[in-house]
């Protein structure tokens, strides 16, 4: 897997954080620490999630190595259709309360990263090394997500629910190159 292969999928990955942290913005004025503890949250998930994953992948890789393009494929097609289906429901309900304390601030992290750990299982079934990914994965996140908060002050909900499909389609496009590729090169 290339650098660029790599940075689209943290791109990818960094949507829903991003959707969210748009969201947190658009609630109103956050206290730098806030907007300091969501882009930290986000990246420190969207990182150890495809650690977790890959893992998980490396343990029975050897079992599904045969078919590994196909559950590669199949894995990075749910994420992407998953993320292209949420784009297009209605926008949840404006953040009204500090997201970035408690058990909100874990439950929106886990639940933008939660894509991340099926990503982290199709490296390990691709034979790919999951540190580089994994902080890449996060820095991206958190950088997305303080532009996302920032945004969200200037720009509200627009285009959030756009840059979540944008992720969805990028996925999609990864995981059907990763299986012509591996069917026909």
């Amino acid at each position: 897997m290339n650098i660029a292969e790599i940075i689209l999928i943290a791109l990818s990955l960094a949507m829903d954080a991003f959707a969210v942290s748009v969201a947190a913005g658009t609630a109103g004025r956050l206290h730098p620490r806030a907007v300091f503890r969501l882009s930290f949250h986000f990246g420190l998930f969207q990182f150890m999630m495809p650690v977790l994953g890959w893992y998980a992948g490396s343990r029975v890789a050897h079992l599904v190595s045969a078919v590994d393009h196909w559950v590669a494929f199949g894995l990075l097609m749910f994420v992407g259709l998953r993320m292209i289906r949420g784009s297009l429901e209605n926008p949840s309900e404006q953040i009204k309360k500090d997201p970035s304390r408690g058990l909100t601030l874990v439950v929106l992290s886990v639940a933008t990263s939660i894509d991340a750990l099926a990503v982290g299982f199709s490296l390990a079934m691709m034979n790919v090394g999951i540190w580089y990914p994994s902080i890449m994965i996060g820095v991206i996140t958190s950088a997305m997500s303080l532009a996302g908060i920032r945004l969200g002050r200037v720009f509200g909900r627009r285009f959030g629910p756009r840059m979540e499909m944008t992720g969805g389609i990028i996925l999609v496009a990864i995981g059907t190159r990763i299986l012509i590729a591996d069917l026909f090169f």
